[in-house]
């Protein structure tokens, strides 16, 4: 595996979870455009879109507005000239991973190198039913998984990949034309044991899953894996998904305690003071934000980013 140097750093990313803007469908798209510029000139790094064809139930009923994440991406790469391009994360069970090596590919020569892909094993069994996606059990997603970036691995570095496993076949593909010899692969999620240890083995990056209070052990636990797997621990950057709203009226203690394990909210001042508190000072690398109350408000990303950016570096 190639994942053993420092190839991909990740400051200030901004994830859009929602595409239900109340503008009609005709509005839809420049909304998110709007968005994604937005972001890039005030500063963030990253530009990520859920991977979904439903919206997943924590944010809203199935059939409210749900883009199909790649040909998003391709679209925002003729739409922004700076910011990275990834799902957080690909819904391995998805796609065949020698088709998934080729979308990736392709979407790094559209945005002259800024894809990453992120990935990881899949969770949402109503989306799968429905649409005839194959679920299993949470095992069998995993071994989907590794096996998945056997594939994936090779093909994205320009290499040939011949494999025989459980769930894919692939003899001699290659994915042509690559932009770079390497793209970022960042995995996504929280289980300590089989997801930790496949990002010790096969990721440039790992968006950590989990609360503020678990994170300490989170790092611990990685540590481990690192170690088990020979990896230098230092090698692989890490990150955290985190809701935000920046509202003078709204405090920590007005939030449920749930949401207060994963969201900071308050004035521009008290949100940093939270993100370098719960997530940076727990050793945390970088940060993902997004920011459910708002949709696509003028200014909103743009503040979010102002009070960040100094806190990861950027």
């Amino acid at each position: 595996m190639s994942a053993n140097n420092v190839t991909f750093r990740l400051g200030l990313g901004l994830q859009i979870p929602n595409f239900s803007y109340g503008t009609g469908v005709d509005r839809l798209f420049p909304s998110l455009i709007a968005q994604a510029r937005e972001a890039e000139s005030a500063g963030f790094d990253s530009v990520f879109v859920m991977d979904h064809f439903y919206q997943p139930p924590m944010l809203g009923p199935p059939d409210q507005p749900m883009l199909e994440a790649y040909t998003t991406l391709g679209a925002l790469a003729t739409a922004t000239e700076r910011v990275r391009l990834g799902a957080l994360v690909t819904g391995n069970t998805y796609r065949n991973p020698a088709l998934l090596a080729k979308i990736i590919t392709t979407l790094d020569v559209a945005s002259a190198g800024r894809a990453i892909l992120g990935i990881g094993a899949g969770y949402f069994e109503l989306e799968h039913r429905q649409l005839g996606f194959e679920f299993g059990t949470f095992a069998e997603r995993f071994s989907r998984l590794e096996e998945a970036l056997q594939i994936l691995d090779p093909m994205i570095r320009g290499e040939r990949s011949t494999f025989s496993g459980r769930w894919y076949t692939t003899e001699s593909a290659i994915a042509e034309p690559r932009y770079r010899d390497h793209i970022p692969v960042m995995i996504g999620g929280g289980g300590e044991k089989k997801t930790f240890a496949i990002a010790a083995r096969y990721a440039d990056h790992l968006n950590i899953d989990a609360g503020f209070d678990q994170l300490p052990g989170k790092l611990d636990a990685l540590a481990k894996r690192c170690y088990e797997a020979g990896r230098d621990r230092s090698t692989l950057h890490t990150s955290m998904l985190v809701g935000v709203i920046i509202d003078e009226n709204v405090k920590p203690a007005d939030m449920p305690e749930q949401m207060r394990l994963r969201m900071v909210v308050g004035s521009a001042a008290l949100v940093a003071e939270q993100v370098q508190a719960n997530v940076l000072n727990a050793g945390i690398d970088g940060l993902i934000i997004h920011l459910p109350a708002y949709g696509c408000g003028p200014g909103v990303i743009a503040a979010a980013g102002d009070a960040l950016r100094p806190l990861v570096g950027l």
